[in-house]
Order: C-alpha cells, then sequence, then structure tokens
C-alpha cells in the first residue's frame, strides 16, 4: 500500500511518446500531396469537398450532375464528378466586417491520363473553364448561369466554350453574351459533325 504523503512518480515516457508520434503523423500527412480517395481513384471521379459554415465560410455547387454525395461531418461533405461533367464551385468567405474572398470556377471533370490544373479543394483537378474571384464579377457570372436556364439550357450540357468565352468578357471588363439555344444547337451540330 503506497503512502499518501509520499509524492507519486508519475512516468510520463508514454505519453511524450504518443505525442512524438502525433508529431511524426502530422508531418507525413503535410507531405504528401493531396490525392483523390482511394473510392475516386477506383472510379475515376473527381471529388470536390464543400465546407458550409453559415455566413462564415460558403462552398457549394451551383451547376452540375453529382454522381456521388458523402456526408464527413455535419459541415462538410464530398461530391463527386464522372469525367467529362462540368460543374460550378463557388466559394465564399466573410468575416464581422464582410465579404473577404469569393471565387467561382468552372470546371469539366477530367478523365485518367488527361491533363488538369490542381484547385483547392477540387481532387486531382480539372480542366478550368472560368476562373473569377470578387463579388461584383462572381455575380456576373451567376446571372450568365441564369440566363442560360433561363433559356432553357441545363448549364452542364452548355458548351465548354461559353464559359470560356464569359471568362474573356468579364475579365476584359465586358457583359457576356448570353448563351440561347439557337447557340446550343448550332453546338450540338457541331460536336455531332466532329464525333
Amino acid at each position: 500500500m503506497s503512502d499518501p504523503a509520499r509524492p507519486q512518480r508519475i512516468d510520463f515516457s508514454a505519453f511524450s511518446e504518443a505525442l512524438r508520434r502525433q508529431a511524426a503523423e502530422r508531418a507525413q500527412a503535410a507531405r504528401t500531396p493531396t490525392v483523390p480517395t482511394a473510392r475516386a481513384s477506383a472510379s475515376h471521379l473527381t471529388e470536390v469537398e464543400l465546407t458550409w459554415i453559415e455566413k462564415k465560410l460558403e462552398h457549394w455547387i451551383r451547376f452540375g450532375r453529382i454522381a456521388q454525395d458523402r456526408i464527413l461531418t455535419r459541415r462538410t461533405r464530398v461530391v463527386s464528378f464522372r469525367p467529362g461533367a462540368i460543374f460550378a464551385f463557388v466559394r465564399w468567405t466573410a468575416n464581422d466586417y464582410g465579404t473577404i474572398a469569393s471565387r467561382i470556377d468552372v470546371v469539366r471533370a477530367v478523365a485518367p491520363g488527361e491533363p488538369y490544373t490542381t484547385l483547392s479543394f477540387v481532387r486531382p483537378g480539372g480542366d478550368i473553364l472560368l476562373h473569377v474571384e470578387s463579388w461584383p464579377k462572381v455575380s456576373q457570372v451567376l446571372a450568365a448561369i441564369d440566363a442560360a436556364e433561363a433559356a432553357g439550357v441545363d448549364p452542364c450540357d452548355a458548351a465548354a466554350d461559353h464559359w470560356r468565352h464569359v471568362h474573356n468578357r468579364i475579365a476584359a471588363g465586358h457583359q457576356p453574351r448570353p448563351y440561347t439555344m439557337e447557340r446550343h444547337r448550332a453546338w450540338l451540330k457541331r460536336r455531332e459533325i466532329e464525333g
């Protein structure tokens, strides 16, 4: 039986070993490049990590045909897209004083072996058709998406060249031309001819 007046000797070696192991694992994770999960690699899907913290950090998909949807936490989920799918990924961040950053990317999911551009929260990356930052410009892109939908065209099916056009016109300070059903039919004919 131990003497209560006598201080107990505590062995911190197991605790310090656990801390050392955790630090090593964190360092290894920092050195490991962001790659698709095993699930995405096996199915050749492009993954997008979405986080939603109301009025602080909001990531969402404005359009796109989601192939898989996995909930990770109450605030985080991962959506996946098949090769060739086109989607719009919006990111918005704010603090107590207002918007800090906002951006929208229209991305085409790539097939295995295709070249791609890396993009935060998108694994492995994609063919970036449009990239716009600042809320006034993001609003212009959202208006162009709304206009395509109002014309009866699903933005997922619109020509990839249209999103490049929207990007270039906004970057030059001009209003993008609307995507009409006539333009869409012409693009479908061109795609049919080109095979």
